[in-house]
This record gives structure tokens, C-alpha cells and sequence, in this order.
């Protein structure tokens, strides 16, 4: 076969292990997975009534063109139909933006310690890589900048990280965005978006007005509480969506996830109520490990980033055969830490106990 040789190094994503496997691995009949950054809450009930009233034949094609959800998100953002792109998940839309504009001869910018997406993609596409460590968790944008030149064609922020969920300031991004070469593209991922509550945070959608060069990705996968059907979008001047368009699948976001995501972006009442409990899930996080003298992200989003200042895969492994599934931090690039989805009250205090019990466990063994 006459592979791409890049491909022949590069792994399958590994996501999380699921509720089943660990339940048969340790014979465990509860199971509560924080891994994933899932929504603890589910979904929207008009969302969930939207795929269980579905009433189209489930033999056609959906609408290619997105077009009512189209509507739905222009309506709710203030945005041009035009100015979107909508794909399989998020992820999809990086694949999309990958296979546009990155090959042999450019070179592509991005943080080390952020979504591992950005880099698989490029590997594939066969562009050079230049990764720029981060500093206390924050995107270094001085040294991304310096590390941009005439072979670039995608820089990758995310904002808020992940997985530490620090976020980008407004001034910081505006200072940025004002120096990268109009022919880069700026891919500013906003994953988890809905959950940022910090007073400096900058407007996205005022930044595509403004910087032709940019397009911001958001998804129905984290407060929406839709993963399972993989709905994102993109947001950017008409001019990019024009171009990016044709490299999108046909028919790639099926008609159950566009018919619930219709309904769930109309409800944000349900979008504020999540938000509101993972500020106190947040909370009940940052007091655990300010008891035990933890270090942690602050985080924008709905996860934290906790230093335990061993082998993550130890927590990881305590914790799931006492029913608690977490992301270790090593394959996330932080090897002495764990990522924890902030779940609902109960859950975050079972998880919570659980960690206290490593410590002590931990403690007697040192």
C-alpha cells in the first residue's frame, strides 16, 4: 500500500474508557465518568423531545446545507447564514481546515499542551509542526507570533485550553491578532465557550468582523449536551466559508443532531443553568485542593486540571477501580496531573472523596 508515511507514526485518538468496560473489568455495578468534559446535566429536554418526536423518514439524506439549523444558530449569534460552516463535531471542522490548507511546504503554529487534534491533522496533511509551550497553562502569543513566518498557513488557539482551561485575555488576543500576516488563518477554538465567566474575556463574533483572517469553532458537544450526535460550527467572513465549504462532506451532520441542536440553542435558560452549577462544581474542586495543598488550573471551562504531584496514571487507576473514570494527565502532556469533568454535587463529592482517600493512601506509603 502506498501509504502517507506520516500516517504510518500516528495513533487512533484515544478517548476515555467507557462506562461498560470498566464496570466489566472490575465488577463494579455504579459507574461515574468525568472524563470526557461530558455534560453531567444531559441535555435540553426540548432537545431530547426533538429526537424522540423525530418524525422523518429515517431513509433520506439530511439537508446538506444545514439549512434550519443554519437559521437557528444565525438567529441566535446575530451572524450571516453565510458566515457558517457547520461539520461532524468540531473535530470535524479541524479535519476540513487541515485538509484545505495544510500540506507539504507550510508549516502550522499551535500550543504544546492543548487538543491533540490540531497536531494529528497536521501530521497527516504532512505540514511541519511548531509547537509552543505554554506558559502557567496560558498560550505564550509572543512566541507563537515570532514563530510565524511565510510558510505559515494555520495558526491554532483555544481558548479556553484544554485541558488546562485557561483562557485568552481580550487585550492579549487583540494584540495578536493585529500582527499575524493577513494570509495565515487564525482558528481560535472555542469548545467550551458557553462556560466562560471571566470579565475579560473578548467578543469572538466581534473579532470575525474585524479580522478577516480568522474563524472561530464552537460545538453542541459540551454545555449543549449533545456529544453523542457530533454537532459543531464554524464562524467566519463569507470568504472563508466559500472556500472551505467544498472540502466538507456531503450530508455530514445527520438529521437527529440537527433537529436537536435546533432545539437546544433555542433554549438558554437550560445553557444558564448549567453554567450556574459548574461554577459551583468549580468551587467545590478549588477548596479540595486548596485543603490539600494541591496545585490546579483555574479553569474557563468545565474541567480541572489538578497536579498530584505523582504519576497521573496512578489517580487514574485508583479512581476507576473504585468507580470514578478521570483523564490522566499523561497523555495530555502534564504527567504528574489529572483532568476532572466537573460533575453534579454528588458526583463531584464522591469524586472528591475518593482523592482524599489516594492522599492518605499516598501519604502512608511515602
Amino acid at each position: 500500500m502506498k501509504w502517507k508515511k506520516p500516517l504510518l507514526s500516528l495513533k487512533p485518538y484515544q478517548p476515555g474508557r467507557t462506562i461498560d468496560e470498566v464496570k466489566k473489568q472490575f465488577g463494579l455495578e455504579k459507574i461515574v465518568k468525568l472524563a470526557s468534559n461530558e455534560n453531567p446535566f444531559g441535555c435540553s429536554p426540548k432537545a431530547a423531545a426533538a429526537i424522540r418526536d423525530y418524525s422523518p423518514l429515517l431513509s433520506l439524506y439530511p439537508d446538506g446545507y444545514a439549512t434550519k439549523l443554519r437559521e437557528a444558530v444565525s438567529e441566535h449569534l446575530k451572524v450571516r447564514p453565510e458566515q457558517l460552516i457547520f461539520g461532524d463535531g468540531s473535530d470535524e471542522l479541524i479535519q476540513i481546515i487541515s485538509r484545505a490548507l495544510l500540506h507539504s511546504g507550510t508549516n502550522t503554529v499551535m500550543a504544546s499542551g492543548t487538543f491533540s487534534q490540531y497536531k494529528h491533522n497536521a501530521v497527516i496533511e504532512g505540514s511541519e509542526i511548531r509547537e509552543i509551550p505554554l506558559m502557567n497553562g496560558a498560550h505564550d502569543l509572543p512566541s507563537m507570533l515570532n514563530a510565524i513566518d511565510e510558510k505559515t498557513s494555520v495558526v491554532w488557539l483555544c481558548s479556553p485550553n484544554n485541558p488546562t482551561g485557561v483562557y485568552i485575555k481580550r487585550e492579549d488576543i487583540y494584540a495578536f491578532l493585529s500582527k499575524v500576516p493577513k494570509d495565515v488563518l487564525i482558528v481560535l477554538d472555542e469548545a467550551y465557550y458557553e462556560y466562560v465567566h471571566a470579565e475579560d474575556y473578548y467578543d469572538a463574533l466581534s473579532l470575525v468582523e474585524e479580522y478577516q483572517n480568522l474563524i472561530v469553532l464552537r460545538t453542541f458537544s459540551k454545555v449543549y449536551g449533545l456529544a453523542s450526535l457530533r454537532v459543531g460550527y464554524g464562524i467566519a467572513n463569507e470568504d472563508i466559508i466559500k472556500v472551505l465549504d467544498p472540502a466538507r462532506p456531503p450530508f455530514n451532520v445527520n438529521a437527529l443532531a440537527q433537529a436537536a441542536a435546533i432545539e437546544a440553542i433555542q433554549d438558554q435558560a437550560f445553557v444558564d443553568e448549567c453554567r450556574a452549577a459548574n461554577q459551583e462544581g468549580l468551587k467545590q474542586f478549588y477548596q479540595f485542593c486548596e485543603d490539600q495543598q494541591l496545585k490546579y488550573f483555574p479553569s474557563q471551562g468545565n474541567f480541572v486540571l489538578i497536579d498530584f504531584e505523582c504519576d497521573g496514571n496512578e489517580v487514574f487507576q485508583f479512581l476507576m477501580e473504585r468507580g470514578y473514570i478521570i483523564r490522566s494527565g499523561v497523555p495530555l502532556g502534564f504527567p504528574t496531573f489529572v483532568r476532572v469533568t466537573v460533575g453534579s454535587t454528588e458526583q463531584n463529592e464522591g469524586v472528591i472523596s475518593k482523592m482524599k482517600e489516594f492522599l492518605e493512601v499516598k501519604a502512608t506509603l511515602s
